[in-house]
This record gives C-alpha cells, structure tokens and sequence, in this order.
C-alpha cells in the first residue's frame, strides 16, 4: 500500500512541494496502524515526514486535534506542510525518548507516571477541552471495539468463526452493562493515552516537557478512560501500588469527582478495553499478517480477569470462562499463518 512505487513517487512530490526536494528519507519503526514516519536526513532539519494513507488513516483528524491540543497548552507536533488530499504531513520531530524508551533505561516510574497523570488532570480540568467536530464515545462506539473479541480473537484460539448465537450473547452483555451505568463525568478522551506515546521535550513548564502522539481517534467520553489506559497497559506490567499511587494523585487534583462513578466506570471501560485490544491484537496478526502483537495477548487477558469480579461484569466473566477466554492457561497459537488459511485469510492480507 504506501510501500509501493507509486506512493513513493506521491513522497518525494509533496516534498517537493515543502520545499525538501532531494532529502534523504530514514524509515523510523512502524507500529500498529497504517501510517509511517520517515526522518528527514537523519534528523538534521527537526522534521518528520508523516506518511498516512488516506483509505485506512484519518490526517485531518490528527491536523485538527492537534491544533486542539496545542490550544489547551499541551505538546503536539507542530506542523509545517501538509497535503489531506494525498495523506502527507510535515511534523515536528520530538526526538526518540518516548517515556517507554526512558523506563526501559532506568528511569523511575513514579516519575514519569506523575507528569503522565498531571498531564491527564490538567486536561480534565479545562472548560473548553470538548472540541465541537469530536464525536461522543457512545454505545455505539463502545460495542464496536467490544464486539473485536468474538469476531477476531476467538477465531484465532479457535480456528472458527464463533456462532453468530454466541455473538449475539456477548453483545447483549455488553449492552445491558453500559445501560446499567450512571452517568459519567465527561472530557476529551485521546484513547490511546499511554507510555509508547508519550516524549520527554525540553520546555520550560512540565506540561511542556511532554510531546503527546497518537491522538487523531479522540472522542467526547468519560474521563476515567486515559486514565485507564496509561495505567493498565496492553505492553508494559506496572505494579498495582504505583496504579494506586497514580489514581490517587489523581482524584487529589480532581476533588469535585464523584469517585464512586469514576471507579465503576474504570473497571467496565478497562474490561472493554482489553476484549477490544485482545481482539485488535489478533486482528492485526490475522488480517494483517503482523504478529508481533500477539505476544502481548496473555497479559492483556489477565488485565481482564482482574476486573471480573465487579458485579456487573459477572455475565461478561461466566461468558468468557465459557469460551476459553479466562480462567485457564490460554496458549496463544504459534502458527497464526494456519489459523489464517482456515478462516480464508491468507490472500485477503493488505501490504
């Protein structure tokens, strides 16, 4: 798709256009979406060429929010060209110690989480965070990444499609669940708010000194969600007294936060978030042919079945024990290849 010689030939004309003709283009590593980033000449300019093609990536959304963000005062990329039209963005490049980056070289968790939360807090506490042009993260949106679970991940333990009957039970769940909740206390939601996207940048106040990335799926839901998601990471283990630590800090800067709400709807959106990312994990090795991902599916389980035994999440945990999901030593297929050969897959991938 946007490795193709035609694709590159649309690269070089946009630089062209920016006025970096003849530069030399340093793939960087690719992650789960479509989109790729090349450093422009080894990073002598400060710039990232953003190369997200426009039938699987949405540059206008990422264009938008982040022009939102950098309003509320937060880092993100500042951004010299851009072509919609084609998928093509000029960025500011924040360098490569991605706050992942800094734990894995010693860095102390505390302090990294701390600015992570602080940042959160100040967003939450700001009055004209809603952007208008944001959709809300409704039922509709949550089913929609519950529902990848059965569709994506069962078929990959299973090697068959699950019985549309079972579907349907899952879904009711869900459905019965998120009608059950109260209201929840409402924000920009970035959604996939955790240490991979997040930078350490020299500023000159802490909210400056983070660069945020991979925000172009922000929505309007409930703030506990980000909160959530930097603390209950699909790719990293973070020991529960530092979770606690952190959402404690948390609501200290939050005081009019009914704590009650927030906590329940915590623990229902992390449960839908790991059936949503268990199922996006073994999509991408399944449709996409990029496994990588799978080795981090046990750990995403056991996130789930910490949360199993709230109350009304009990039809969802009594579903999933019966479907192999939790409750036993689940093995995560080796030969993800044949698993896609019996569903049909293996000529259906995308580049």
């Amino acid at each position: 798709m946007n490795s193709s010689p035609a694709r590159d030939t649309q690269r070089r004309a946009f630089l062209s256009g920016a006025d970096f003709a003849g530069s030399h283009l340093v793939p960087m590593q690719q992650d789960a979406s479509f989109r790729r980033y090349f450093r422009l000449d080894g990073g002598e300019h400060g710039w990232l060429l953003m190369d997200a093609p426009p039938e699987t990536e949405n540059l206008t959304a990422w264009l938008e929010i982040g022009r939102h963000l950098a309003d509320l005062g937060l880092r993100a990329p500042a951004v010299m060209h851009s072509d919609v039209r084609n998928g093509f963005a000029l960025i500011e490049d924040f360098g490569d110690q991605t706050f992942t980056r800094l734990l894995d070289s010693g860095e102390a968790p505390e302090t990294l989480y701390s600015q992570a939360t602080d940042l959160l807090t100040h967003l939450h506490r700001q009055p004209n965070a809603f952007l208008a042009a944001l959709k809300p993260y409704n039922l509709d949106a949550l089913m929609a990444e519950a529902i990848l679970l059965p569709d994506w991940f069962l078929p990959l333990i299973s090697g068959k499609p699950v019985a549309p009957e079972e579907r349907d039970r899952y879904q009711e769940i869900w459905e019965r669940v998120f009608t059950s909740l109260p209201t929840p206390a409402i924000s920009l939601v970035l959604r996939d708010f955790h240490v991979d996207n997040l930078m350490r940048l020299p500023g000159e106040t802490p909210l400056q000194r983070i660069g945020l990335l991979d925000f172009q799926d922000a929505l309007i839901g409930p703030m506990a969600y980000d909160l959530m998601s930097l603390l209950e990471d699909a790719r990293r283990d973070l020991p529960s007294a530092l979770a606690e630590q952190m959402k404690q800090r948390y609501f200290e800067a939050m005081p009019l936060l009914e704590m009650e709400n927030f906590n329940i709807w915590y623990r229902v959106l992390a449960a839908q978030r790991h059936c949503k990312v268990a199922g996006i994990f073994s999509r991408l090795a399944l449709r996409d042919d990029k496994p990588l991902y799978l080795a981090h599916i046990p750990r995403v389980l056991g996130l789930l079945q910490a949360h199993l035994d709230e109350p009304l999440l009990r039809p969802l945990g009594d579903w999933l024990r019966a479907h192999g999901v939790v409750g036993n030593a689940l093995e995560i297929p080796d030969d993800y290849r044949s698993v896609r050969r019996m569903l049909g897959l293996a000529d259906g991938t995308t580049d």
